[in-house]
């Protein structure tokens, strides 16, 4: 098991290999179908994103709200290909790596070639498994989205699958 922390660079990315078991420490910003659109209006707009994305990884998931002795609710990963029309936009302006499930596009396999960035998987149906990793959360922005918005969370050992290395291997 390799273990890295987020936010990351290009180099320990490189490392990475498809297939490769990773526990992950650090910073994971959650974002879903609804704070892509976000993204992708202020980006059109020529506004800057509401945090620094550079060296950062965005988690697919929408979790659920804590229950009391929480940090937070159950928190598994969602359907990554949702997101590759915003993908390549965000990984151009230098976004790290993505984590969520699934199969990805071609276009956004070559973009994470392209810019150097990774691609992982976690298990499906295990956010219950995942919410054991989380030390804090915070909301960052998009609140109005309830839990589609943009929560920082501090990980520990989350464990995730390199599913798509920086250069442009996968392992679908």
């Amino acid at each position: 098991m390799i273990k890295i922390k987020f936010p990351s660079d290009k180099k320990t990315l490189a490392a990475l290999n498809a297939g490769d078991i990773v526990s992950i420490s650090g910073t994971l910003y959650t974002a879903r179908d609804a704070a892509h659109k976000r993204f992708s209006e202020l980006i059109e707009k020529g506004l800057p994103l509401p945090f620094d994305i550079c060296g950062q990884a965005l988690y697919y998931t929408g979790p659920c709200p804590a229950v009391s002795g929480q940090v937070i609710g159950s928190c598994g990963p969602t359907t990554s290909a949702r997101m590759d029309p915003f993908t390549p936009e965000l990984l151009d302006k230098g976004l790290a790596a993505v984590i969520g499930k699934g199969k990805r596009s071609e276009e956004v396999k070559n973009s994470f070639k392209n810019n150097k960035a990774v691609y992982f998987v976690a298990i499906g149906g295990a956010g219950a498994y995942y919410s054991d990793a989380v030390r804090k959360t915070e909301c960052v922005c998009f609140g109005d989205l309830g839990t589609e918005g943009v929560y920082k969370l501090t990980v520990e050992d989350f464990k995730a699958v390199v599913a798509v290395d920086s250069s442009g291997k996968s392992i679908y």
